[in-house]
């Protein structure tokens, strides 16, 4: 989501994840985690000072996403997926959500994309879709 506040590469493309979202024309469900990795991959960015940074967090706050904590099933899904891909815990909670929810993660990361296709596609090919 850090996407939705820089200016990079797929940053367009993330955007239409938000309009969607925004129009009720997608939900989107998170793990809890999104908002501090937000958090953290736009304070590292240099570009924001604390309250630009708090203005953001404010921001992501209000999108309405489903989000879902580390309980039970969803938690115990995330260590072994991790294991199974080989891949943090923190990346593949969104592969794990995706799989509970029978839904598709679109994601810039290249590994999840390559290592769970079932799961993930490339936020480029909403272009597409």
């Amino acid at each position: 989501m850090a996407k939705w506040f820089l200016d990079e590469e797929f940053s367009e493309e993330a955007r239409l994840l938000r309009d969607y979202s925004v129009k009720n024309e997608l939900m989107i469900s998170v793990p809890s985690l999104l908002f501090y990795e937000t958090h953290n991959a736009l304070r590292y960015t240099g570009l924001y000072d604390s309250e630009e940074l708090a203005s953001a967090a404010r921001s992501l706050s209000k999108y309405g996403f489903e989000v879902w904590e580390p309980r039970s099933r969803i938690s115990e899904e995330t260590a072994r997926t991790s294991l199974r891909y080989d891949v943090s815990v923190y990346d593949v909670a969104y592969v794990a959500l995706a799989s509970r929810l029978q839904a598709t993660l679109y994601t810039t990361d290249l590994e999840l994309v390559r290592k769970a296709p079932q799961y993930s596609k490339h936020v480029k090919n909403l272009m597409a879709e």
